[in-house]
């Protein structure tokens, strides 16, 4: 087991060791943050998630996204071969199923349209750990970095913006990187929203900045 896999069997453990309450104040924190921010409210297009592992649940901010009329997407995986991931919308009524990690996601038609994430404004993340440079340790599949991998060439593509939702305790001084990492722009956590290092500045709510 290497120092990635330690890291992420102990965050993972203690992630779950969390009350009810605790998590679910947290992500009411970590929700109220990113609603309040300008990255979020000049999205149109964004990507959520469903929790799972004791992850921070989202829901609040979802609903306050289909109120105030903006588009909501979860990610679908795709075939095992491909290990990548697509967006489905996601209104109040969308059906839902369990994919083969048990994981709730949209019911997709035979010819319903999978969007691809450069269509997408904004994606919030889940994640196992982090650091104040945007790099991120997610479960291990790596479908997220594969994904988003074409955002490496920042030149060319500018969108999505890329948001870790996380505990706070999950912050690390650094992290192992491999090449393949996509680094995030920036995490919400239950204590607001950390711009990575020389990426974000239009996170927080005081920010005139798109």
């Amino acid at each position: 087991m290497n120092d990635r896999d330690r890291l992420r069997q102990a965050l993972r453990r203690r992630r779950r060791a969390l009350g009810e309450s605790e998590r679910r104040h947290a992500s009411l924190q970590v929700c109220e943050h990113v609603a309040a921010s300008r990255l979020f409210i000049n999205s149109r297009r964004i990507a959520f998630y469903l929790p799972n592992d004791g992850e921070i649940d989202l829901q609040p901010l979802i609903e306050h996204a289909w109120q105030t009329h903006k588009q909501c997407y979860l990610p679908v995986i795709g075939s095992r071969n491909s290990r990548r991931l697509w967006f489905l919308p996601y209104a109040p009524h969308t059906p839902l199923q369990l994919n083969r990690f048990g994981i709730p996601e949209p019911l997709h038609h035979p010819g319903e349209r999978r969007f691809k994430p450069h269509a997408l404004d904004l994606v919030l993340l889940p994640l196992v750990a982090f650091d104040s440079h945007g790099h991120r340790l997610g479960m291990g599949g790596g479908y997220y970095d594969r994904t988003l991998a074409f955002l490496t060439h920042r030149r060319i593509w500018s969108k999505p913006r890329l948001l870790g939702t996380a505990y706070q305790f999950q912050q690390q001084a650094s992290l192992p990187v491999h090449p393949w990492d996509v680094p995030l722009d920036g995490i919400a956590t239950e204590q607001g929203i950390n711009p990575a290092t020389g990426r974000l500045t239009a996170c927080n709510p005081d920010s005139g900045a798109p």
